[in-house]
C-alpha cells in the first residue's frame, strides 16, 4: 500500500469544525496536507468562525443523498471520521447514527477511498444496553465487514481546547456552591488530550495494517479526584455533594433548562460508573491533564459550552459528534 503521508493526497474529515475533527484537521494543515470536510455547517467556511481562515473546504455532509457523498470522495487518500452524536434528540438518534455511518462507509467504499480512520471510543460492545457505546460497536462492526483499509481509534474522556464536558464542569464549580455527583464518585477514567488522540489518528493512517486501538493519557481519575483537580485549577471552593442518581439528574435538568441546554445523561453517567473510559492497554496519550489545567484553568468554565446549540440547532441533524 502507498504512502498516505504524500502531501500531493486528498484528505478528508469529517466535522473539521468540531472539536476533535478540528485538531486532527489542523494538524494536517500544518504538515502541508490539502484538507476538506465533510461537515453539517458549511456555512461556517470563510466566516469569522471558521478556525482555518478558509483554508479547509467544506462540503455538506448529506446522508440523504448517498450518489453525492460518494462523489465528495472521490480520490480521497484518507477519510478521518469523527461523526457521531452525544445524546438523542428531536430527530436525532443513535439508530440514526449508525445508519449515517453505514451510509458514509458505504460511500467511501464507493469512492475508493484509500485508508478509514474512524474515531470510535473505548469498551463499545453491541451487548451493551447504553446506545451510545452499542451504535459505536456497530458502526465499528460496518467498517471491518467493507473492504476499506482502517484503523479504529478509541478514546476515553477527551480533553483540550475546545471541549464541553470538562468546560461545562469547571463552569458549574465557578458559579454554585456545590458540585453534584451521582453514587460515591469513586468510578473512573483515563483523559486523553484531543492533540494526542489527532496525532494518533494521523499516524495510523500510514500503517499498512487494519488495527483498532485504544487513546487514552497517562493518568487515571476517579470522577470525585477529577471534579476535585478542576476545582483547584479555576479557583472554584465549590464542595462536591454525593447523592443519588435520579437526584443528579434532576438537577442537571434545572440547569439545564436556564441553559437551554441537555447538561448530561443517564447514559453518560452510567457509562462514566460502569467504567467504560478506562483501557487495559498502555497509554498512547502523553500530555496529563494536570499539567494542561495548570496552563489553561484560569480560562476554563469561564463561559457555558452549549451541546444543543454547537451540534444540534445549527443544523438540526447532529451531524457533528465528536
Amino acid at each position: 500500500m502507498a504512502s498516505h503521508s504524500d502531501n500531493t493526497g486528498l484528505t478528508v474529515v469529517t466535522g473539521a469544525f468540531g472539536f476533535t475533527g478540528r485538531h486532527i484537521a489542523q494538524k494536517l494543515l500544518d504538515s502541508g496536507k490539502v484538507v476538506s470536510t465533510l461537515t453539517g455547517r458549511p456555512q461556517l467556511h470563510g466566516t469569522v468562525q471558521d478556525p482555518f481562515h478558509g483554508q479547509v473546504e467544506a462540503v455538506p455532509l448529506n446522508f440523504r443523498d448517498a450518489g453525492s457523498l460518494a462523489k465528495s470522495l472521490e480520490g480521497v487518500d484518507t477519510l478521518y471520521n469523527t461523526y457521531w452524536v452525544r445524546f438523542s434528540s428531536g430527530e436525532v438518534t443513535f439508530d440514526q447514527a449508525v445508519e449515517n455511518s453505514r451510509i458514509l462507509v458505504n460511500a467511501a467504499v464507493e469512492a475508493g477511498v484509500k485508508r478509514l480512520v474512524h474515531i470510535s471510543i473505548t469498551n463499545p460492545s453491541e451487548d451493551s444496553r447504553l446506545p451510545y457505546f452499542r451504535g459505536k460497536a456497530l458502526v465499528e462492526r460496518a467498517i471491518r465487514e467493507s473492504n476499506l483499509s482502517y484503523a479504529i481509534i478509541r478514546p476515553a474522556l477527551v480533553f483540550g481546547e475546545g471541549d464541553i464536558l470538562l468546560n461545562n464542569i469547571a463552569w458549574a464549580l465557578r458559579r454554585f456552591p456545590f458540585f453534584p455527583v451521582a453514587g460515591d464518585g469513586h468510578y473512573s477514567a483515563q483523559p486523553v488530550y484531543v492533540g494526542d488522540l489527532a496525532d494518533l489518528a494521523i499516524s495510523s493512517a500510514d500503517s499498512p495494517d487494519n488495527m483498532t486501538v485504544d487513546a487514552v493519557g497517562p493518568e487515571t481519575y476517579t470522577f470525585d479526584e477529577l471534579v476535585y483537580l478542576l476545582e483547584q485549577s479555576v479557583g472554584s471552593r465549590a464542595k462536591i455533594a454525593h447523592m443519588p442518581l435520579a437526584l443528579a439528574l434532576s438537577l442537571s435538568r434545572i440547569v439545564g433548562y436556564f441553559v437551554r441546554d441537555i447538561v448530561l445523561t443517564r447514559e453518560e453517567i452510567d457509562g462514566l460508573a460502569g467504567n467504560l473510559l478506562l483501557s487495559a492497554e498502555p497509554p498512547r496519550g502523553v500530555t496529563k491533564l494536570s499539567d494542561w489545567l495548570a496552563d489553561h484553568g484560569r480560562v476554563l468554565g469561564q463561559n457555558y459550552a452549549s451541546e444543543l446549540d454547537r451540534h444540534y440547532r445549527t443544523h438540526g441533524r447532529g451531524l457533528l459528534g465528536n
